[in-house]
C-alpha cells in the first residue's frame, strides 16, 4: 500500500523546509499533500515566495495519512501552533504512534504539546531551550533524530537530511539510499 503524508504550511512557512521534503517523498513514490491551515490555499512564506496548497486543512480526513510533516519558520511556527485542529491530530498520530516531524522551529509545537518528554529531538539551535525546558532529550549534533514516530531537524541546511529520514522511516533505508544515491547528495 503506497504512503500517505500531509505536509501543512501556514503564512511564514520556511520555504525550503517545505518544497524540499515535499519533492524527495514524491521522488521516492510517497503520495504528499501540501495543505494550508490558513483559510486559504495560497501562503506566503518566510521570504516572500507564494505557494498554493494543494489543500485546505478542513477539506483533509487525518486518518488518510500515514506521517504528518510541520516545517519551520518562526512566523509558520507561530501560525501551526494556532491551529487546534491541527494540534489536536498531531495528539492522535503520537498517541497512535502514527509519524510525526518537523524541523526549525516546529519541533517546539511538538515539545510544547508534551511529546518530547523523554525523548531524543533536535531542532534550529535558537530554539533548544523550550526542547529543554519540555523534557526533551537535546542532540546538538545531528542533523536528524529519529525516535520512535517523531523525526526532528535541525534547520534549512538539513531540509535533505530531513526529507530522507522521512522517506526512511515511511519505505525503508534502501529507499533513502537509493534516492540519495539519485540526487547525489
Amino acid at each position: 500500500m503506497a504512503k500517505k503524508v500531509a505536509l501543512f504550511i501556514a503564512d511564514g512557512t520556511e520555504e525550503t523546509e517545505a518544497i524540499t521534503p515535499a519533492d524527495l517523498l514524491r521522488r521516492a513514490g510517497i503520495d504528499v499533500d501540501i495543505v494550508s491551515v490558513m483559510d486559504r490555499p495560497d501562503i506566503t512564506a518566510s521570504r516572500g515566495v507564494r505557494i498554493t496548497a494543494d489543500k485546505v486543512i478542513r477539506d483533509i480526513v487525518f486518518n488518510d495519512y500515514d506521517l504528518l510533516i510541520l516545517p519551520g519558520g518562526v512566523k509558520g511556527t507561530e501560525n501551526l501552533n494556532s491551529n487546534n485542529l491541527l494540534k489536536a491530530n498531531i495528539r492522535q498520530f503520537y498517541d497512535e504512534n502514527k509519524g510525526i516531524a518537523a524541523i526549525c522551529a516546529a519541533p517546539t509545537i511538538f515539545a510544547e504539546m508534551g511529546l518530547l518528554n523523554g525523548r531524543n529531538a533536535t531542532c534550529n539551535p535558537g530554539f533548544r531551550e523550550v526542547l529543554r525546558e519540555n523534557g526533551a532529550v537535546l542532540d546538538e549534533e545531528s542533523k536528524v533524530v529519529t525516535d520512535g514516530n517523531i523525526i526532528t531537524s535541525q534547520a534549512m541546511g538539513t531540509s535533505v537530511d530531513f526529507g530522507l529520514a522521512i522517506v526512511s522511516y515511511l519505505k525503508g533505508e534502501k529507499d533513502a539510499y537509493n534516492l540519495k544515491d539519485n540526487i547525489r547528495f
